[in-house]
């Protein structure tokens, strides 16, 4: 288990005093951190390796897993191993060769569903997670056509625009790539748990935390930073002036990606964000021609992807799993078919299922217990 190049890696991440900047200062002369792994006491300390650092090494070269850091290891590897978790290192053939490049990347990648998927050329789209029903159905749009066109879509997971994005993908019968800043054995936040098992069904879920990690504020800004590195460009679809949005933008930036952004309403406050990226250069959009355009070199084409003109088809409304269905009466059913993914009155349901009130609410209670709908401010929703 300890002799594999992901395990080697994996320890890395692990050791004590071993943070961001002294890996940075280390990759400058040593190449291959791996190597660090078989040297002896007295060279670790040369390399400025602090006293736990090389007790930590010495007990791995020994495969002492009476050692905590060892103990630790070997905990991850096993909880990896009954999640269905890859890791996927610094050496590894399927490490992201654009992620590889920017300032900070990740030693170790764990991700769950198809690893295959990293090496695809990627576009991020994100957003507020307080984002208008207008915003969503930019964010749906956009992902369902640029995934026509044979882009990945990667985005956060979080409420709003990326969950948008991400059904979208899925929706148009495409892959997605969703970076979280938890560990991979939970879903966060908790109401995308079904779209979180369509991700990992259909597409690809990556952190770089291990699995029993909660999910911290302090995390999602590294987590943004991982979306623009696997990405050749960011899509900015609706972000106020201090949002995590555009703290992506501006990394993306720095990572020398391009940055898109669609523009609204000059009196929303979830448009400000957009209007001040394009004030500093981000290139406005309207349709998905424009990024196509703007990145330029031609894009090669995965096997099964359709290309789609100006007449795309969008995606199609999603319908419950079987096991759900099967736990549905045909009225629930037909409420469900009518819901879209921004809310709806029960006056307008009424009107589109034709059901007197008592019961539509009724059908609408069922749905909230079986996980498929929730009320929102202006009547209900589907769940992503």
């Amino acid at each position: 288990m300890f002799s594999s190049c992901s395990a080697q890696w994996l320890f890395l991440t692990c050791l004590p005093k071993f943070g961001r900047t002294r890996r940075r200062a280390m990759l400058a002369t040593i190449p291959d951190l791996t190597d660090l792994l078989i040297r002896n006491s007295a060279t670790l300390k040369a390399y400025g390796l602090s006293g736990d650092a090389v007790a930590a090494i010495l007990a791995w070269q020994q495969q002492d897993e009476n050692h905590a850091v060892v103990k630790t290891v070997r905990q991850i590897l096993l909880d990896c191993e009954r999640h269905a978790i890859d890791v996927v290192s610094w050496q590894h053939p399927r490490y992201p060769e654009a992620l590889r490049h920017i300032h900070d990347a990740p030693l170790v990648l764990y991700t769950r569903g198809n690893p295959g998927l990293l090496g695809r050329e990627q576009i991020g789209i994100i957003g507020s997670r307080n984002a208008t029903p207008a915003g969503l159905d930019h964010a749906r749009r956009f992902a369902a056509e640029l995934s026509n066109q044979g882009l990945l879509i990667t985005s956060g997971l979080a409420l709003g625009v990326d969950g948008a994005a991400h059904a979208g993908a899925l929706d148009a019968g495409h892959a997605t790539i969703a970076v979280v800043g938890c560990g991979l054995d939970r879903i966060y936040p908790n109401q995308h748990r079904r779209l979180g098992a369509r991700v990992i069904g259909n597409g690809l879920m990556v952190s770089e935390y291990p699995p029993g990690t909660p999910a911290r504020a302090a995390h999602f800004p590294q987590r943004n930073r991982i979306i623009s590195g696997l990405s050749r460009g960011i899509l900015v679809v609706e972000a106020g002036l201090k949002s995590g949005s555009l703290i992506t933008a501006r990394m993306a930036l720095e990572q020398g990606r391009e940055v898109f952004a669609i523009p609204g309403s000059i009196h929303s406050p979830v448009a400000r964000g957009c209007h001040d990226l394009i004030k500093q250069g981000a290139r406005l959009v309207d349709q998905v021609d424009d990024i196509m355009e703007e990145l330029g070199a031609a894009w090669s084409l995965p096997a099964g992807c359709a290309v789609s003109g100006a007449g795309a088809t969008l995606p199609t409304t999603e319908r419950p799993d079987a096991s759900q269905m099967g736990a549905l009466e045909a009225r629930e059913i037909a409420v469900f078919e009518a819901l879209g993914y921004d809310p709806q009155s029960t006056d307008a349901l009424c009107l589109a299922t034709g059901l007197p009130a008592n019961q539509l609410v009724q059908s609408l209670l069922l749905l909230e217990l079986e996980g498929l709908v929730s009320s929102a401010p202006g009547g209900f929703q589907k769940i992503a």
